[in-house]
């Protein structure tokens, strides 16, 4: 089976070095413990999502694996444990961030542990949609059947759009 697998960092680590390097090893990482990783994507810098101040560096990475959602998930977090990461803390800096973003066996969606695939959210991440678009573009998003590139260019689309501002209300020509 086949996985697209988003990578975050936005804190440095003491011995791998900046969230740059941190994706770089998470990399190596998930060879280190036999998934296959077919391609990665140039990592890219973005904002934070929530009340984290420190930018984060991004990456997506094809891995093939014969492990299910749940087995490959429970991987992940042990691999971000390995780097660090402390859980219950949501929205905070992390020094290693991994995601099951879609895979090959189309939707999918588990109480326990609890995951939904495709990942909710990616339609409206730029952070995963553009890395994932240079090395997946033709992958299908099995709810909308749009491809990743699709999604990219409505999502880049999306925020280009200057809001519009409210129709100010004339309170003098307003009658009850």
């Amino acid at each position: 089976m086949l996985y697209l697998i988003a990578l975050g960092s936005n804190q440095r680590h003491q011995r791998l070095g900046s969230p740059r390097d941190v994706i770089h090893a998470a990399c190596r990482r998930l060879g280190d413990e036999g998934l296959q990783v077919i391609a990665t994507s140039r990592p890219i810098a973005s904002r934070p999502v929530g009340p984290s101040q420190r930018s984060y560096a991004n990456a997506v990475a094809i891995i093939e694996t014969h492990l299910s959602p749940p087995a490959l998930l429970a991987l992940l977090k042990r691999i971000e444990s390995a780097h660090g990461r402390r859980t219950g803390q949501p929205w905070s800096r992390r020094v290693l961030d991994l995601d099951i973003i879609l895979w090959s066996g189309g939707a999918f969606v588990s109480d326990r542990p609890a995951l939904t695939i495709p990942h909710p959210l990616m339609r409206e991440r730029s952070f995963v949609l553009g890395p994932a678009a240079e090395i997946a573009g033709d992958w299908r998003d099995p709810l909308t059947g749009l491809t990743i590139a699709q999604l990219a260019s409505r999502n880049r689309r999306a925020q280009k759009r200057p809001e519009k501002a409210p129709k100010p209300l004339d309170h003098a020509t307003k009658r009850p």
